[in-house]
């Protein structure tokens, strides 16, 4: 692949994070992992990647917040998003889907492979 895609992986979990972002990447996927919301607003100011992968339970913003903070700014909200999460209640799952995810996945229920397969679908 030639222009590889991009994904933001916002993941506080040092340990799941490097797995999905070393899993990922032999998959050709270009992965820049931060650990909380306020670096993935940044990263999302200068980077414009294919498809952000969110937490909801993070440090200092929530993946929410980060959501919010996309829609209200144009520079950054293009991207889709899709949920990982430890939340699996039908409200997070409305929220999310209101500030416009993709898709939402409880990490509980779903392993690195599906996860993956998965990704590379909303990529396709």
């Amino acid at each position: 692949m030639d222009n590889p895609k991009k994904i933001l992986l916002v993941e506080d979990e040092p340990m799941l994070s490097n797995l999905l972002k070393q899993r990922l990447e032999q998959e050709g996927i270009v992965v820049t992992a931060v650990p909380d919301g306020i670096e993935a607003v940044k990263v999302l100011k200068q980077e414009k990647p294919d498809l952000i992968l969110l937490d909801i339970i993070l440090p200092k913003m929530s993946g929410f917040e980060v959501m919010e903070e996309m829609k209200g700014d144009p520079t950054i909200q293009s991207a889709p998003v899709v949920i990982v999460s430890n939340l699996g209640q039908v409200g997070d799952v409305e929220r999310a889907q209101k500030f416009g995810a993709v898709g939402y996945f409880v990490k509980a229920q779903l392993s690195i492979e599906d996860l993956v397969s998965k990704v590379k679908g909303f990529l396709a």
